[in-house]
């Protein structure tokens, strides 16, 4: 059987006709269409998936801990210059700090700091030597249906800590010791030195603080463009 092709032919030539005989101008553009596609797919419903949340438990442990760092280094300077360690020693608690405790509220989690070398009897905990690695290591895992676990070590990195965790005589004086040893007279966390680990930040997680964490993490976020005038 033989097809006759002839009149398709000329209907194609009459379309490509009419789409050559609209200029650029012609065509009407949706305004802000692209902040409106991305808004579009921003408020789609993703699956998320069982790796996908134990991806963002370290990515929120990583965000809060590395900003409670970020806090205790900037008040400790402040205290440890106008005070010496009678000013600086009620601050040595990040997790208590207000921007850290906001952070963690967002993201529906509880910080806390661990050591077998505690200050506070109330941090003391039994560390395996794996846990304490001077690295990078983070131990992420599910806890249950709806708890996550982050736990990161913590190294002393910061000359300015050897003001209240150093060696006595050497990085802090006996005066400041007594002062350590009136208000917390377990302590156990000195003679530290330079690189060494101190303990770990744990923190637990809800899932749907997680679940949250990682959709505004993943989400398309438009750059801004400069403005010209």
């Amino acid at each position: 059987m033989r097809y006759d092709f002839r009149p398709l032919a000329g209907a194609f030539l009459l379309l490509s006709g009419l789409l050559c005989a609209c200029s650029a101008d012609q065509i009407e553009h949706i305004k802000d269409g692209k902040k409106i596609a991305i808004k579009l797919e921003n408020m789609a419903v993703k699956r998320i998936m069982p790796a996908d949340l134990l991806r963002a438990t370290r990515w929120a442990g990583d965000s809060l801990t590395a900003h409670a760092d970020r806090e205790l280094r900037r008040v400790l300077t402040v205290k440890l210059a106008n005070g010496g360690v009678a000013a600086a020693l009620p601050y040595c608690r990040p997790e208590t700090f207000v921007s850290v405790d906001s952070l963690a509220k967002v993201l529906e989690a509880t910080p806390r700091r661990l050591s077998q070398r505690a200050r506070n009897p109330q941090n003391q905990a039994d560390l395996p030597p794996s846990q304490l690695r001077p690295d990078t290591a983070r131990l992420v895992s599910r806890l249950n249906t709806e708890q996550f676990s982050y736990q990161r070590p913590i190294i002393l990195n910061d000359q300015q800590c050897l003001r209240c965790h150093g060696e006595v005589g050497k990085d802090l004086s006996a005066a400041d010791y007594a002062l350590i040893k009136q208000r917390y007279p377990a302590d156990k966390s000195m003679g530290f030195r330079l690189g060494e680990p101190m303990g770990v930040w744990r923190v637990q997680l809800q899932r749907t603080g997680v679940a949250e964490f990682y959709t505004m993490k993943t989400r398309k976020i438009m750059k801004p463009r400069p403005k010209l005038f």
